[in-house]
């Protein structure tokens, strides 16, 4: 088992859930089926490839290290002769993310080179929605996903640590494959990708479940202000 972690971070993600024509909505963290598809573009796969199905069985955790503002754009669509709607479009704002993704090592070696040469650009959720920079992978050559993102220090931006800097440790929520943890507190989501074909994309459901984990904020600053009043 080898692992990689992939921070994840843009001004605005989407990762879109069940969704209409007028109203498109964002999870609060990244899908399986946006990182599946994310790396089938590093790889060089068309949408309609049937390799694609084999990247469902990569483990897959994630964890919110920066959870994100909701921000609704609108759009004025023209879809026949005449006929105008509006359709709204869901973003996460500054938001920080870590995945995790675990699987044989050649497996892990070809995604993690890939990763770092894509064929296709890379987006996190949208086209439109480029990551900010050279994206930062670690490897975890002995550990499960689920350990390597206890390993892993926080990864949230400089700012959001600050605010909390009262705090030495803060909880993270962790999202991971069913499977990876003990626990019997299930959910089903729909994105185990059967196909991302733009003219018929295909998703089926799978089980998650929910975690936390406690890290250490490296910003943290002991209060040594003196309280006159507290003995009263």
């Amino acid at each position: 088992m080898k692992t990689l972690t992939i921070r994840l971070t843009a001004p605005l993600q989407s990762y879109g859930n069940e969704a209409t024509f007028e109203r498109r909505t964002s999870g609060d963290y990244p899908s399986k089926s946006a990182i599946v598809g994310m790396i089938a573009a590093a790889l060089g796969y068309s949408r309609n490839d049937k390799r694609i199905q084999e990247l469902n069985k990569l483990q897959f955790v994630v964890r919110i290290d920066q959870p994100g503002k909701i921000l609704t754009d609108f759009q004025t669509v023209e879809w026949k002769t005449g006929t105008r709607k509006i359709t709204y479009r869901e973003y996460l704002q500054d938001a920080v993310f870590v995945v995790a993704i675990g699987g044989g090592p050649d497996d892990i070696d070809r995604i993690k080179y890939a990763l770092k040469h894509p064929r296709y650009a890379l987006f996190l959720g949208r086209r439109a929605n480029s990551p900010a920079g050279v994206l930062q992978i670690t490897e975890f050559p002995d550990k499960d996903p689920v350990t390597a993102l206890k390993a892993l220090p926080w990864q949230a931006s400089n700012w959001y640590q600050r605010r909390h800097s009262a705090d030495k440790l803060v909880k993270i929520q962790v999202v991971a494959d069913a499977n990876l943890l003990s626990t019997n507190r299930t959910s089903l989501v729909k994105d185990h990708v059967l196909s991302l074909d733009s003219k018929a994309r295909q998703y089926k459901v799978r089980p998650i479940t929910t975690t936390q984990v406690e890290l250490r904020n490296p910003l943290f600053k002991q209060n040594t202000q003196h309280d006159a009043m507290s003995p009263l």
